[in-house]
């Protein structure tokens, strides 16, 4: 049976300052996740591996014409309307706009912050599955232990989590691909990959780009970015590629169905 690794990527404005009342206007917000966009692009063009892209409809709004390229070979799924802002009306909102720009469908929903939404109005906004969950423990976020760690059905919507490790439910999410050693963090991506027979990694395009370590973020999470860490992808993604395909997270459910 061929392994299947589904990479994400939360194509969104670059609002965590905010987070860290450090203001940003939204022009530069954009600009800074374009400049990770961008500086990801050699991976992104790299015909043998299709990824999803978690988009808000505020970036996308703003770079029509890439996001329209990128569906040609990626999955474009939704990342709400705005980053920071939320209400249910956005679900549909975000997915009929993504439409309109990329003249394909989307199917799939990532909440920012990995926030909880209620499946119900998922469902009611017309997407098939749902990526918002990390089922791990994660101080100050979230507690998601008791949840599955695998894909499972949850008021008739498909959920695919983030992975997260079959012992201990290590998180394989964005900060441990930045703050593991490399070998530690392939190998448990690669244990987990073996056991589940897929792997769902995301990370953020913003993290691509030098232009965040003038921010107020947290340490540990800028420490590593721009061509260091763009460098680290591409080697993660050319390791994995002996162990499995690169597909998105669409074309891996209607596989797995």
């Amino acid at each position: 049976m061929t392994r299947s690794i589904l990479l994400s990527l939360d194509v969104e404005e670059f609002d965590m300052p905010l987070e860290y009342q450090q203001d940003i206007s939204l022009q530069e917000q954009l600009r800074i996740g374009k400049l990770g966009l961008d500086a990801i692009s050699p991976i992104l063009n790299d015909k043998s591996i299709a990824t999803t892209l978690f988009t808000t409809a505020t970036y996308a709004i703003n770079f029509p014409e890439d996001i329209k390229a990128l569906a040609q070979q990626h999955e474009i799924a939704s990342h709400t309307y705005y980053h920071s802002n939320f209400e249910d009306a956005h679900l549909l909102a975000s997915r009929l706009k993504l439409e309109e720009i990329t003249l394909k469908p989307v199917t799939g929903l990532r909440m920012p912050r990995m926030r909880k939404v209620a499946m119900s109005e998922v469902l009611k906004a017309g997407y098939t599955y749902d990526s918002s969950i990390n089922p791990t423990f994660l101080p100050g976020r979230y507690n998601n232990l008791h949840l599955p760690r695998t894909v499972y059905k949850d008021e008739g919507m498909t959920r695919i989590p983030a992975s997260v490790t079959p012992n201990f439910r290590v998180p394989l999410f964005w900060l441990a691909f930045k703050n593991m050693p490399y070998f530690l963090f392939k190998n448990l991506v690669i244990q987990t990959l073996k056991k589940d027979g897929y792997v769902c990694l995301y990370c953020h395009p913003w993290e691509f780009t030098d232009a965040i370590t003038n921010t107020a973020l947290p340490t540990y999470t800028k420490r590593w970015c721009g061509k260091v860490l763009t460098e680290r992808l591409q080697r993660l993604v050319t390791d994995l590629k002996k162990e499995g395909d690169f597909i998105s997270i669409q074309q891996f459910l209607n596989t797995s169905n």
